[in-house]
C-alpha cells in the first residue's frame, strides 16, 4: 500500500469477539507478512500507521465494544496518528450499509470473507499456498484450530449464519499439515474450534468425519493436548467419544452448548432436542469417557421465558452437575426468527436470572474442584502472574475455566507441562504444589 507518510506500514491488527476471529486475524498477519509487511497484534506502542480491526457482531454488547473501539480508532487517525483505518469482521458483515455512512473517516469496510480483497488495500496478492500459515497471536504453546467456517444449523436466537454462511468443513488434509505447521512453532496444545463442530465432513465427505479427523490430528507427533470446541447435541455421534477415550494426547474435555433445558425454551430456541434427550446423552457421554468435564454455555431471558422455566434449568444443572458453565442475557438480534417474538423480559430480570443461575453453578464447582484436593494432576504452565505460576489441567481451556495456582521458587518455562499436587480449592480455581510424576516434593 502506497502511502503519503513514505515510510514502511505497520500494520496493527485489533481483534475482538471468539477464537474465530483471533484464527482469521492470525491468517491475516500470515499473508501480510509473506508481502514483507510489517505485523502487529493489539500493540499499544502507537508506532504503527495502519490498524485493522477485526469486529464481533454477534450480541448487543459485543456490537457496542466494536464500535467503541472503531471510533477510537478514528479519532487516534484524526489526530494525525494513523493513515488508514481498515475494517472487518462479523459487525461489517452484517452492518456495512449502515456502517458505512455512519462512520465515513473508515477508509474500507470487509467482510468475514474477504480477505483477498482486504490483501489488495496493501496492493498484495492473496496467496493460496499459505494455507495454514498463520502468525500467532496466542502464546507459543497453544493455538487454536479452526476446522470449518459457517453454520446449516436454524437456532432461532443466533445471527452467525448471516454473518458466516452456510457450513463449509476444510479437509483433513489441510488441518493435519495446519497442525504440523503449528507443531514446528512450538504449539503443544491445539483447540478444535468451528461454529458446530460435530457437523464436520457432512458437507464435503457426506458424513461426519470428526472422528477420522480426530485420529489424524493425534497422530501428529509434537500434539500433546487435542481440545473440543462448541458441539452441537443434536444428533451427537457418539464415535467421537471412543476416539477420546482411545486417544491419550485428546483432552477428556467437551464444551457442548446447550442454552437451556426448559423444553418450551428449547422449542422456542429451535434447538431440535429436548430435556429428556439431553439428559441421555449427557449419562452416554459420561459413561462412555469416565472423567470427562463437561462444559455448557446458557442464555437467560429468552422470549416468554418464566421464572419455572429458570427453575427448571437450576434442577438441571443440580441433576447433571456441569464442570463448568457459562451464560449470555439474550440479545434480540435483527433477522433472526426469535426476532419476530417480543423480547419481553426486562434487561435487569435478564441479569438476576443470569446472576442465579451461576450462583447454582459456583456451588458445583466448588464441591467439584474440592473434589480434586490431594489429586496430582498434569498442569501446562501458561504464564507468570505477580509472583505466581499460572497452568490448566486438560479439563480447563483458556480464559474461560478454571486456572491452577502453582506453588514453587523453582523456575519454570512457560509452556511446559509439570505435575503438581493440589493442595486448595476454590470456586473456580484451585492451587497446588509442584511434584514428580509420582506425587512426591521437588
Amino acid at each position: 500500500m502506497k502511502s503519503k507518510t513514505l515510510h514502511k506500514d505497520k500494520v496493527n491488527i485489533i481483534t475482538l469477539g471468539c477464537s474465530k476471529n483471533l484464527v482469521d486475524s492470525e491468517v491475516l498477519s500470515g499473508q501480510l507478512m509473506a508481502s514483507d509487511i510489517e505485523v502487529v497484534h493489539e500493540n499499544t506502542k502507537l508506532d504503527h500507521n495502519v490498524v485493522v480491526v477485526n469486529t464481533c457482531g454477534f450480541i448487543d454488547k459485543a456490537k457496542e465494544e466494536s464500535i467503541n473501539t472503531i471510533l477510537d480508532q478514528l479519532e487516534l487517525k484524526r489526530r494525525g496518528k494513523l493513515d488508514k483505518v481498515y475494517v472487518t469482521g462479523c459487525l461489517s458483515e452484517r452492518y456495512r450499509g449502515d456502517l458505512e455512512s455512519e462512520m465515513p473517516e473508515v477508509d474500507a469496510w470487509f467482510g468475514t470473507m474477504e480477505l483477498p480483497l482486504m490483501l489488495k488495500q496493501f496492493e498484495v496478492d492473496y496467496k493460496a499456498e499459505l494455507v495454514g500459515e498463520r502468525f500467532l497471536s496466542t502464546p507459543q504453546h497453544y493455538a487454536y484450530l479452526k476446522i470449518s467456517e459457517g453454520c446449516n444449523r436454524t437456532c432461532s436466537f443466533c445471527a452467525i449464519p448471516l454473518m458466516r454462511g452456510q457450513h463449509v468443513s476444510r479437509t483433513i488434509e489441510d488441518l493435519v499439515t495446519e497442525a504440523e505447521g503449528l507443531v514446528k512453532k512450538g504449539v503443544k496444545e491445539i483447540m478444535l474450534i468451528a461454529q458446530e463442530l460435530t457437523y464436520y465432513g457432512l458437507d464435503i465427505y457426506k458424513e461426519r468425519a470428526l472422528p477420522k479427523l480426530l485420529h489424524a490430528l493425534a497422530d501428529v507427533k509434537g500434539i500433546e493436548w487435542i481440545r473440543l470446541h462448541y458441539a452441537y447435541p443434536s444428533k451427537f455421534p457418539l464415535e467421537i467419544l471412543d476416539v477420546m477415550r482411545e486417544r491419550s494426547n485428546i483432552c477428556k474435555y467437551l464444551d457442548m452448548p446447550l442454552q437451556h433445558a426448559s423444553n418450551s425454551m428449547l422449542k422456542a430456541m429451535k434447538r431440535n432436542i429436548t430435556r429428556e434427550d439431553m439428559s441421555v446423552l449427557i449419562k452416554e457421554i459420561r459413561a462412555r469417557v469416565p472423567g470427562i468435564c463437561l462444559r455448557t454455555t446458557l442464555i437467560a431471558g429468552f422470549p416468554g421465558e418464566t421464572e419455572d422455566d429458570i427453575e427448571e434449568l437450576k434442577e438441571f444443572l443440580q441433576e447433571h452437575r456441569f464442570d463448568r458453565v457459562g451464560i449470555f442475557s439474550y440479545s434480540h438480534e435483527e433477522n433472526t426468527t426469535a426476532h419476530d417474538l417480543v423480547d419481553d423480559v426486562p434487561a435487569d430480570v435478564k441479569a438476576e436470572r443470569a446472576q442465579s443461575i451461576m450462583e447454582v453453578q459456583q456451588e458445583i464447582s466448588l464441591e467439584k474442584n474440592q473434589e480434586k484436593v490431594g489429586q496430582v494432576l498434569k498442569v501446562i504452565v501458561d504464564k507468570k502472574e505477580a509472583g505466581r505460576y499460572l497452568g490448566r489441567t486438560e479439563f480447563d481451556s483458556v480464559e474461560v475455566d478454571n486456572e491452577v495456582v502453582i506453588n514453587t521458587k523453582k523456575k519454570l518455562t512457560i509452556g511446559d507441562f509439570v505435575w503438581v499436587k493440589i493442595t486448595k480449592a476454590y470456586d473456580y480455581d484451585i492451587e497446588g504444589e509442584l511434584v514428580d510424576s509420582e506425587g512426591r516434593s521437588i
